[in-house]
């Protein structure tokens, strides 16, 4: 195994972190601040792919595309929360996974009547094309080094945004205590509407960024939406801190889970069954890691 092949791993890791990342910070700031489990985050992550997609191939610019998902992800969001969630509050969350699973289909549904059952494509913008060079001799995909740019510099803006601003101040208020707030003064509807088309905005620009590399298709936030429950548990719900170290955890052991253990069960086994081995355990290492963490954490690495 070359210096270079595993660096490749290594990264791909990473980038699959970081992407996971954008799914679970959304995820885990509306369950902090709301309590609210929300399956339909998975659909946001859909919608923010299909309006980069659409966007993209109407105006020939990937970047106009990906300011598209923001507005689309971020507007279904409160259009969802205004709609149907500020109604599940006070219900328990057998209440809101019902309704929120409700949501799944209808946005599967409705996403399968208007641009079908095809799926579309996006084309990497050429200004991030190409591969840089790396320790051994190999070579990294630019647009892949850019998500993780991307990942990294939206977990700095959160950090800032939750601990120096006002609004933030709002959100961690809000996420003890939200009677005391209310009877400050705060809107209370108003900072939940925000904060969830905040947690919509970043499952979207997910999507967008994941829509350049793999296919944007019905159905593609369900997969993801499980990873991303996995990392908020490991990390921690509530802490955008943990959201961060449990998908680099996650995104890190995945892969290099899929690229290792089929190479080292080789070694011992038939290259077919080492194949079909190492897969299946693979898929299985991250509820392991998860399984023993919890046993020794229950509340996450990072409880908030």
């Amino acid at each position: 195994m070359s210096t270079a092949l595993l660096i490749e791993q290594l990264l791909n890791g990473l980038q699959l972190g970081v992407m996971l990342f954008l799914m679970a910070a959304g995820l885990t700031l509306i369950f902090g601040v709301m309590g609210l489990i929300n399956l339909a985050h998975g659909s946001l992550y859909m919608i923010g792919a299909f309006a980069c997609a659409i966007v993209a191939s109407a105006t020939g610019s990937f970047w106009i595309g990906l300011i598209a998902s923001l507005v689309a992800a971020a507007a279904a969001g409160a259009i969802m929360e205004v709609l149907v969630i500020r109604r599940l509050y006070e219900r328990d969350h057998l209440d809101q996974v019902l309704a929120t699973f409700a949501l799944i289909l209808i946005f599967s549904e409705g996403s399968r009547w208007l641009f079908g059952s095809f799926a579309l494509y996006l084309d990497i913008p050429p200004l991030l094309q190409g591969a840089v060079p790396l320790p051994g001799g190999g070579q990294y995909q630019l647009y892949r080094l850019a998500v993780i740019g991307v990942g990294i510099s939206v977990a700095v803006g959160l950090h800032v945004l939750i601990s120096r601003t006002r609004l933030g101040m709002r959100i961690r208020a809000g996420e003890s205590d939200r009677e005391m707030i209310a009877a400050l003064g705060i809107d209370i509807q108003t900072l939940y509407t925000v904060v969830f088309a905040l947690g919509a905005a970043l499952a979207g620009l997910a999507g967008a960024l994941v829509g350049a590399l793999q296919s944007v298709q019905v159905g593609m936030g369900e997969p993801v939406l499980i990873l991303a429950f996995v990392v908020i548990v490991i990390g921690g719900i509530g802490s955008i801190k943990g959201a961060l170290v449990g998908a680099i955890l996650v995104g890190t052991i995945d892969t290099m889970g899929r690229f290792l253990l089929p190479k080292t069960l080789a070694l011992i086994l038939p290259a077919s069954q080492a194949g079909m081995i190492g897969a299946a355990l693979a898929s299985m290492l991250i509820y392991i890691v998860m399984a023993l963490i919890l046993a020794f954490r229950p509340r996450g690495l990072f409880a908030a």
